[in-house]
């Protein structure tokens, strides 16, 4: 409360901004609750008890068997997810949203099952048989393995398809050996179709596809018909068109369902899908649409940087979508001081000529801050943030540097005739000229930093070549190599042959020459335009600016 009012009384006298920059805090407690051994076991003691509770019949003859080897089979999901998915099982909120899913599927089996049950002893139009075989039918197989794999990716669709396939089986007494087929062929083709789902409406066709395999599975176990060949006319078509509508329905209602809940999930677990990586690609985004019109350079510097990225992403098996959208936003920080990058600069003033190296290196060095800045102020999601934190990493603003050295040998041979203390000359430390970083963290985010800067340096090339290209492409990832900026990301050399590769095919078509059209005056008409045209006033050079 103090250091408000201090701050207002400084604001009065001219001596503070009036404005805050805003800053990242991170809680210890969501630290503690997101990390701590002891949330862990938490979470998965809701689980197991939750899981009795589904699990434990009444009906059975034996219904401790069931939740102990429900308990087993949980062990083995942990030491399974341990295994396969490492850094799922070390964040809390990860296991959270599993588990949870879990419980909802299993929840909505154990309803249907209980329902179908209850139709023994009740009258209708249907017999009790058919009326049980209907809501058996309409038991959501894939509910999970489909969330998961939109949510998560289809390692996790797999691992829950395995693991509720074997605790849905065990909801009534016994295991019941056809709902577990069922169950693993019906996960198995929902995360097969939903591999690149980017619209709401690939989920309904997810949806539809799931309720065929249902029905198909259905007629081959006799749970539609049973269907006999040698009496068609003797059959109860009128049952069996039901079953079949119930059996393609639970597939469809399945994908409805997560359609519903999918968003829900995605805000309160802060994941992006491909589906709102697709939606972030909007270019009429305010801050997309204030690059175009403040910014114009970086705007279309961005938008190469997405096609080079995108590219490559794809080449690797990363998430291309989330590069393109990613690269849309990099620099949105050069907003702020957009005609100090050269890519905006006028071809007659270069702003960098009136100011010290080291303050020309902070400018540029500040675009990073200011577009986590921005990035946070409009909202944009986490993955983004960390791009434009990371597309730099720690590297070296190199130009302003070999300046500031430069200037630092001036003076120190002027120094020398003036009879000056070696103290008294400036001191250029390499630190005052990096990034903050920290260095990429994902493969996407390294894919960005390397478009960012081969793009950036390709507009420097003269007479553009498949081998300058080439020598371009290497030298750049060399030199991020050498300097450890790759270090921290999973990047695998083999990947990194096949990064350059990408980029190499996607600058040589975007950079390739064109035929030379013939203008249609005569040659004579031209000679005699050059003879009577002025020569124009040559301007001043302006040096070249790294486009940062």
């Amino acid at each position: 409360m103090l250091g408000f009012f201090e701050r207002q009384r400084l604001v009065k006298k001219g001596l503070a901004s009036s404005k805050l920059r805003r800053r990242r805090t991170e809680s210890e407690l969501l630290d503690t609750l997101e990390n701590g051994a002891v949330a862990k076991v938490a979470v998965f003691v809701a689980f197991v008890t939750g899981l009795g509770l589904l699990v434990y019949s009444e009906g059975s003859p034996q219904p401790m068997k069931n939740v102990f080897i429900s308990l087993l089979i949980f062990l083995t999901a942990l030491a399974q997810l341990w295994i396969s998915h490492p850094k799922t099982f070390e964040r809390n909120s990860r296991l959270v949203l599993i588990f949870t899913v879990f419980l909802l599927h299993l929840a909505l089996v154990k309803t249907v099952l209980v329902t179908a049950d209850a139709q023994i002893g009740t009258a209708g139009m249907l017999s009790p048989a058919a009326r049980q075989q209907l809501w058996w039918l309409a038991v959501p197989l894939a509910f999970a393995p489909l969330m998961l794999a939109v949510l998560l990716g289809r390692y996790h669709g797999l691992f829950a398809t395995v693991f509720v396939s074997l605790w849905s089986a065990m909801m009534n007494s016994g295991i019941d050996r056809v709902l577990l087929v069922m169950s693993l062929i019906c996960g198995f083709v929902a995360v097969f179709v939903t591999m690149r789902v980017r619209r709401w409406t690939q989920l309904l066709r997810a949806g539809v596809l799931i309720g065929l395999a249902t029905w198909i599975l259905a007629l081959m176990f006799g749970m539609v018909g049973p269907v006999s060949w040698e009496m068609l006319g003797g059959m109860h078509w009128q049952a069996i068109g039901w079953q079949s509508a119930v059996a393609v329905g639970s597939g469809v209602v399945t994908a409805l369902l997560a359609t519903l809940v999918l968003p829900i999930f995605q805000t309160v677990f802060r994941i992006t899908t491909d589906i709102s990586w697709l939606e972030l690609s909007d270019l009429n985004h305010p801050l997309l649409r204030r690059l175009t019109i403040e910014a114009p350079g970086t705007y279309h510097h961005s938008l190469v940087v997405a096609n080079l990225s995108e590219a490559a992403a794809e080449a690797v098996g990363a998430n291309a979508t989330m590069c393109r959208v990613c690269s849309y936003f990099h620099d949105i920080g050069k907003l702020v001081k957009p005609e100090y990058f050269t890519e905006n600069m006028r071809r007659d003033r270069n702003p960098h000529d009136e100011l010290a190296p080291t303050m020309s290196a902070l400018v540029i060095i500040a675009h990073v801050k200011e577009g986590i800045d921005l990035a946070l102020k409009h909202g944009l999601n986490q993955e983004v943030i960390d791009v434009i934190q990371q597309h730099h990493g720690t590297s070296l603003v190199f130009f302003f540097y070999k300046r500031a050295l430069q200037q630092q040998e001036d003076a120190r041979a002027g120094g020398k005739i003036m009879n000056l203390r070696e103290e008294d000359l400036p001191e250029v430390r390499e630190e005052s000229f990096r990034y903050s970083g920290p260095r990429p963290q994902t493969k996407e985010a390294a894919i960005i930093s390397l478009a960012d800067s081969i793009e950036s340096a390709s507009r420097s090339l003269e007479k553009v070549t498949p081998q300058k290209i080439d020598q371009l492409i290497g030298d750049i990832i060399q030199s991020r190599l050498i300097d450890g900026q790759l270090k921290e990301c999973d990047l695998t050399m083999r990947e990194l042959e096949e990064v350059a590769e990408s980029f190499k095919h996607t600058l040589q078509s975007m950079m390739h020459s064109r035929v030379a059209y013939p203008t249609g005056r005569s040659e004579r008409t031209e000679r005699t335009e050059r003879r009577d045209t002025p020569m124009p006033t040559p301007r001043p050079s302006v040096p070249p600016v790294s486009a940062a």
